[in-house]
This record gives C-alpha cells, structure tokens and sequence, in this order.
C-alpha cells in the first residue's frame, strides 16, 4: 500500500491505497508535514482531495476501496449520495437504509468512515440541524459544510 501526505486548510492529509482503489484519508492532528514524491497510484486522489477542500472540485471519481464489514459499506455508499453543498440527518439515512431503528447503528457506521472528505461523512448532521459527530473534530466538519 502507497501512502502520501499533504498540507491543507484543514490541516495535515494522509491518503493510503493501491491500484484497488484509496482506502483511507485521514485529516491528522498535529501531524509534521514532510515532503516527498506523490506515489503515482494516489496522484489523481491527492489532486481531487486537494480541489475540493480549495472549493474547486464537488465530487470524486478517483477509485474508492474501504475495508469494512457489509453493513458499512451499505451506509457509506448511501453517504455518497448526498449532494455536494447540502446536508442531511441520521435519522434520513435510517431511512435510506430501510430500518429507522438502526440509527444508533448506521451512526456508529458513519464514524468509522475510513475515506473522510470523499465519502461525506461532514454532511450528516443532527435532526435538530446542529453539528454532531466527525473524527477530526467538529472544527473541520463546520469547514466542510460552509
């Protein structure tokens, strides 16, 4: 698996994949940012991420390939779906998903998102509107939603 990492507005991003597809992008805390040659495997990701958090970019299409278990992967596709500047609630994806009795579940499905930024996560917010739950703090998730 090939790795780079990037300095951004939003701090330190690390991108990991191979030709299958990014498995992971991560915002990082604290991170010291070194520079090296963008492993050609991630180039195109590495621009797309970088487009988007600079606003001039609203969807990927470099390949994607989370690990995780079926119902995971059910959700982050349904996260997919989300328009590019809009927002919806856990309680909606519940719904998406055919069982409102699983939010709790599908919110727990939603926080191990291993491709952050790209499978939009930050547009899933509280039914009362109010900015909830993102791995990288709420800081960045109210970034992303401006």
């Amino acid at each position: 698996m090939e790795s780079e990492q990037f300095k951004s507005s939003l701090g330190t991003i690390e991108i990991n994949g191979d030709i299958d597809g990014v498995q992971s992008i991560k915002i990082l805390q604290n991170k010291i940012y070194k520079e090296s040659k963008i492993p050609n495997v991630l180039q195109e990701s590495v621009e797309q991420v970088k487009e988007y958090i600079e606003k001039r970019r609203t969807h990927f299409t470099f390949l994607m390939n989370p690990k995780g278990t079926e119902f995971q992967l059910k959700i982050w596709n349904i996260l997919q779906t989300i328009p590019y500047g809009k927002t919806t609630s856990y309680l909606k994806i519940a719904k998406i998903y055919g069982n409102i009795n699983a939010v709790r579940a599908i919110g727990a499905a939603i926080g191990k998102n291993p491709i952050l930024v790209a499978i939009p996560c930050h547009r899933v917010i509280g039914s009362n509107g109010s900015l909830v739950g993102f791995a990288s703090g709420l800081d960045k998730k109210m970034a992303f939603t401006k």
